[in-house]
């Protein structure tokens, strides 16, 4: 999986206070890959995310 950030946080100037507040981000697209839902395993537990029907995201343990 290829996840590229967003084309403002690639011309944004980074200093190490900007790198510190602001979080990566990733294009929804990247990680859904036109799928509807994806698996996330986190300290070893298995997230679901899916996207709804009305387009929102919702995480289930």
């Amino acid at each position: 999986m290829d996840l590229q950030k967003t084309q403002s946080d690639q011309d944004a100037p980074v200093t190490a206070t900007a790198q510190s507040l602001a979080p990566t981000r990733y294009q929804s697209n990247d990680l859904f890959q036109q799928e509807r839902e994806i698996e996330i395993e986190h300290h070893g537990r298995i997230y679901r995310m899916r996207v709804t029907h009305l387009n929102k995201l919702i995480l289930t343990a």
